[in-house]
């Protein structure tokens, strides 16, 4: 399983950005897919999620600002990111966890490669 992220880039405060991440592989199904960011000195933080079912969650920091949405069907999550701010500056990170893989039982996690976003001033 890889998970192919896309969509990062250079926008001025108060621009919007959309962020893509592709699951590929011999995916069954995948329990939640989120996206999580990691600024310079700082931990990884959890941006948005949402479930197989369509329930959110959003970081407060995002919330009224950033989008997520996502195609069962394709695998592929999204984050529309709006009205956005200097402190969104960070590494992006697409995350699927519980990824069933047909022919087995067991379930794992899985990361795609960062995605830069900057947002200047």
């Amino acid at each position: 399983v890889q998970l192919q992220a896309s969509g990062g880039g250079l926008v001025q405060a108060g621009g919007s950005l959309r962020l893509s991440c592709a699951a590929s592989g011999a995916i069954f199904s995948i329990n939640d897919m989120a996206w999580h960011r990691q600024a310079p000195g700082k931990q990884r933080e959890l941006v948005a999620t949402m479930t197989n079912d369509g329930s959110t969650y959003y970081a407060d920091s995002v919330k009224g600002r950033f989008t997520i949405s996502r195609d069962n069907a394709k695998n592929t999550v999204t984050l529309q990111m709006n009205s956005l701010k200097p402190e969104d500056t960070a590494v992006y990170y697409c995350n699927a966890e519980g990824v069933r893989v047909r022919g087995f039982a067991r379930t794992a996690d899985y990361w795609g490669q960062g995605t830069q976003v900057t947002v200047s001033s």
